[in-house]
C-alpha cells in the first residue's frame, strides 16, 4: 500500500526535462497553443483569487473552439507543465470517499513562481510587440503641473515627505509614459513611412489625421518644452532637487527591514537621482548635446514631408506610371514578337548595353606580339592565348599607374578661421541677448534701434509669444524653445503705435508692454532655437525705403 501511494502522489515526469529556462519550454513544442491556453486559464483564476484548479475546471475554462476532445489531453498538458516547473501538482484528497479513490490518480494544480514570472514576461512581450505608441501632449501638461507642485513643496521650510514622494512619483511615471510611448510611436511611424506592415488604402485613409496629430503635438512640445526646461532649471539653480530626492528615497525605504535599511535608502536615493537626471536630459540641452525633446521635435517635423513624399509616390503609382516590373513585361512581349534571332540579339544589346568589349585596351608590346603571331578569329576561347589583366583591375574595376602621392593639405588656417567665426557669432548672440533683456516691463516703442542680429532674435521671441496667443487673451508668457529666454507680452488698449528702427527698415505695429528676461545669465541651456516664424497679420510689419520687406 505504501509503494502504491508513492506512485500516485506525483504526476508522471518526462525522462529528460529540457535544460535552461524550462518554464519557457512549452513555447517550442508541438502543442504550444494548448499550453498557452492552459497557463492563461491559471492566470485568469489567479485574478479571481482562485489558488488551485482541477483538470475539469481547466478544461471548462479553455476556448470552446480550440478545446481538446476529452479532458485527458488537458491532464497530459498539466503534467508536462508540472515537469517544466510552470505548475505544481498536489494530491487531491478532498474527493476521496473510498479506498479505491485513494489509489486513483487525482491532483489539483496551481501556478509556481517561475511559471507566473514566465507568463508575466510573455504578457509584457505581447504588449510591447503590439504597441503603436502615441505622442502624449497631455503628459506634457501633467509634467508642468508636477514641477510647479515641487517648487511649492521645496519652498517650505520642512517639506512634507508624503507630498514630495507623491509629486515625484507622478512626475517620473508620466515622464516614463511619455518617453516610452514617443519611442514606440516614432518606430511605428517609420514603419508607416516605409509601408511596412500596413495596407496602402489604410495609409491613405488616415494620413491627414496623422499629419494634423503631428502638427498639434509639435506645437505643444514647442510651447511646453521650454516651460519645462525653465522649471527644471529653477529647481536645480536653487539647490532644491537633492533634498526632495533624499526625502522621497527615505520614504520609499521606510518599510525596509532594520538590517538593510541603510542600504535600501542608498539604493533608492541613487535610483531617484537617475530618474531626475533622465528627466532633465530629456528636456534640457547641454553643451555639445541636444535634448531628446528637441530631437523628437526634429524627427516629427521631418516625418511630415516624408509622409507627403510617400503619398506622392502612391499617387504616381496609381496614375499608371510605369515601373521596372512593367518594363520587363513589355520587353518580354517584344522579344516574343521579334521576327528572328538576329532581331532578338539586337534588341538585347540595345536594352542591356552588352556591346562587344571595345572598352578593353592593350599596350604596344601586346600589339607587337599579336602582329608577329596573329590569332585566327575562329580560335575558340579555351584554346586561345590568355589576355593578362592587372589584379587591381580585376579587383576594383579601374587601373591607374602609381604616381607621386598627393601632399597632405594643411587645414590649420581654415580651422582657425572657423573657430574665429564661431567665437564671433557666439559673442554676437550673447550681446543680442544682453541688448534685448529689458530688466522689467517696458513699452515696445521704447526698445530703440536694434542691430540685425538682435532684431532677428527679437522676432523669434515675438513669434514664440504670438504662437501661444489665443482669442480674448491680454497677456501671454512663454520661453524660447530651449528655455534660454523668457518673454511676457501684454496688449495695450490705448491705440498707440510702436516703431522699432533697424538698419534694414522700420518695424511698426500696435504698441505692447514687453518684458524679456535672459535666462542664460543664471542657467546655461543649449544653443538658441532657430526656427522661422511669421507674425500674424496686424501685429507688425517691416518697411525700408518705402517698400515692405
Amino acid at each position: 500500500m505504501t509503494s502504491q501511494t508513492s506512485r500516485t502522489d506525483q504526476p508522471s515526469q518526462p525522462s529528460e526535462p529540457p535544460a535552461g529556462y524550462t518554464p519557457f519550454a512549452h513555447l517550442t513544442v508541438p502543442n504550444a497553443p494548448l499550453y498557452r491556453q492552459v497557463m492563461r486559464a491559471f492566470l485568469v483564476a489567479k485574478e479571481r483569487f482562485a489558488v488551485h484548479l482541477r483538470p475539469e475546471e481547466v478544461y471548462a475554462a479553455l476556448d470552446a473552439g480550440s478545446r481538446p476532445a476529452d479532458v485527458e489531453a488537458v491532464v497530459k498538458a498539466l503534467d508536462s507543465l508540472v515537469a517544466w516547473g510552470n505548475l505544481r501538482a498536489d494530491p487531491d484528497h478532498a474527493r476521496v470517499t473510498a479506498v479505491e479513490d485513494f489509489y486513483r490518480r487525482r491532483f489539483i494544480y496551481q501556478l509556481t513562481r517561475a511559471g507566473e514570472a514566465a507568463e508575466a514576461a510573455l504578457g509584457t512581450y505581447d504588449e510591447v510587440l503590439g504597441r503603436r505608441g502615441e505622442l502624449q501632449a497631455v503628459a506634457l501638461h501633467d509634467i508642468v503641473t508636477q514641477l510647479r507642485a515641487l517648487l511649492v513643496i521645496a519652498a517650505e521650510d520642512d517639506p512634507d515627505p508624503a507630498k514630495a514622494y507623491v509629486a515625484l512619483s507622478v512626475l517620473t511615471a508620466r515622464f516614463a509614459d511619455l518617453a516610452d510611448n514617443a519611442r514606440a510611436f516614432m518606430g511605428s511611424l517609420q514603419r508607416t513611412i516605409d509601408l511596412h506592415d500596413i495596407e496602402v488604402e489604410a495609409f491613405l485613409a488616415y494620413k491627414d489625421r496623422l499629419i494634423q496629430y503631428l502638427e498639434r503635438f509639435i506645437q505643444d512640445l514647442i510651447t511646453l518644452g521650454g516651460r519645462i526646461a525653465l522649471l527644471i532649471g529653477e529647481l536645480e539653480d536653487q539647490g532644491r532637487v537633492a533634498p526632495l530626492l533624499r526625502v522621497a528615497a527615505t520614504r520609499e525605504a521606510a518599510d525596509a527591514s532594520p538590517e538593510v535599511a541603510e542600504h535600501a535608502e542608498a539604493v533608492a536615493c541613487e535610483r531617484w537621482a537617475g530618474r531626475w537626471s533622465g528627466l532633465a536630459q530629456w528636456f534640457v540641452s547641454g553643451e555639445g548635446r541636444e535634448s531628446q525633446a528637441r530631437l523628437l521635435r526634429g524627427r516629427a517635423l521631418g516625418s511630415i514631408p516624408q509622409l507627403l513624399a510617400v503619398v506622392r509616390q502612391l499617387n504616381e503609382r496609381r496614375a499608371g506610371r510605369s515601373d521596372r516590373s512593367a518594363d520587363f513585361r513589355t520587353l518580354a512581349r517584344w522579344f516574343a514578337q521579334a521576327p528572328d534571332d538576329a532581331a532578338r540579339h539586337r534588341m538585347w544589346r540595345v536594352a542591356f548595353g552588352l556591346y562587344p568589349s571595345r572598352h578593353l585596351t592593350v599596350d604596344g608590346d601586346t600589339l607587337a606580339e599579336r602582329t608577329a603571331a596573329p590569332e585566327p578569329a575562329s580560335t575558340p576561347w579555351a584554346e586561345s592565348r590568355p589576355l593578362r589583366i592587372s589584379p587591381q583591375l580585376r579587383r576594383t574595376g579601374s587601373y591607374e599607374r602609381r604616381g607621386k602621392p598627393r601632399r597632405v593639405a594643411d587645414r590649420g588656417e581654415a580651422k582657425r578661421r572657423l573657430a574665429e567665426i564661431a567665437a564671433r557669432q557666439a559673442g554676437e548672440v550673447k550681446e543680442a541677448r544682453e541688448r534685448l533683456a529689458t530688466g522689467g516691463p517696458v513699452r515696445l516703442s521704447r526698445l530703440g534701434e536694434l542691430d540685425p542680429i538682435a532684431f532677428q532674435l527679437f522676432m523669434r521671441l515675438l513669434g514664440d509669444a504670438l504662437a501661444t496667443w489665443r482669442p480674448e487673451m491680454t497677456t501671454t508668457v512663454t520661453t524660447s524653445g530651449d528655455g534660454s529666454m523668457e518673454i511676457r507680452l501684454t496688449a495695450l488698449d490705448d491705440g498707440s503705435t510702436a516703431e522699432v528702427h533697424t538698419p534694414d527698415g522700420v518695424f511698426s505695429g500696435p504698441d505692447h508692454l514687453i518684458d524679456i528676461v535672459d535666462l542664460t545669465a543664471e542657467v546655461r541651456f543649449g544653443p538658441p532655437l532657430v526656427a522661422p516664424v511669421s507674425a500674424p497679420a496686424g501685429i507688425g510689419s517691416v518697411t525700408g525705403s518705402g517698400e515692405e520687406l
